[in-house]
């Protein structure tokens, strides 16, 4: 399978503003919610929270890890 050459080539023929509008468009339709998958971000989210609460987890000032990051 694959995307079609006609499409591409069609594509292509487009303005840069209607190519640009035609990715914003292609993009939206990847990013659609996922009730699911939010649940268990969400949940994961609140057990990081409830551990760092309760001194189970330490946190890494965002600084100090932008620092190690950046010297990568």
């Amino acid at each position: 399978m694959g995307l079609p050459k006609k499409t591409l080539e069609d594509a292509l023929t487009l303005s840069s503003a209607d190519r640009a509008e035609l990715v914003d468009h292609l993009l939206a339709s990847h990013d659609r919610p996922d009730p699911e998958m939010d649940a268990l971000w969400t949940r994961e989210a609140e057990d990081r929270i409830d551990a760092f609460d309760a001194g189970e987890l330490e946190s890494i000032p965002a600084r100090e890890v932008m620092d190690w990051y950046l010297k990568q």
